[in-house]
C-alpha cells in the first residue's frame, strides 16, 4: 500500500447548504475508511475551499476510488498525488 495526498477543491457554484446537509454522513464514512486503514488524515483549508485527504491505497486509481466513497466527493474536483518520503 502507498500513501497519497488527494487535494479536493469545491467545484465552482457549490451550494454550501447542500454540503452542510451531508456532514453527518461524511463523518461516518470517513470514520469507516479510517478504521479500515484507507484514510489516514483529513486537513481542511476552509478559507480556500480546499480539503486535503491522506489516503492509503495500492495506486492512484484506488486512492481516487476511496475518496469517491465520501458523500462530499460529488462537490469536489480531485487532484491525486503520490507521496514519497525524502531520503535522509
Amino acid at each position: 500500500m502507498n500513501p497519497f495526498m488527494v487535494v479536493c477543491t469545491f467545484k465552482p457554484g457549490t451550494d454550501m447548504a447542500q454540503v452542510g446537509a451531508v456532514v453527518a454522513a461524511e463523518q461516518a464514512k470517513a470514520a469507516e475508511l479510517t478504521e479500515a486503514g484507507r484514510l489516514a488524515g483529513i486537513h481542511l483549508a476552509i478559507p480556500r475551499g480546499t480539503v486535503f485527504l491522506q489516503v492509503v491505497a495500492a495506486d492512484a486509481t484506488a486512492a481516487e476510488s476511496t475518496v469517491l466513497e465520501l458523500p462530499m466527493s460529488k462537490f469536489w474536483d480531485l487532484d491525486v498525488f503520490p507521496l514519497v518520503t525524502p531520503a535522509h
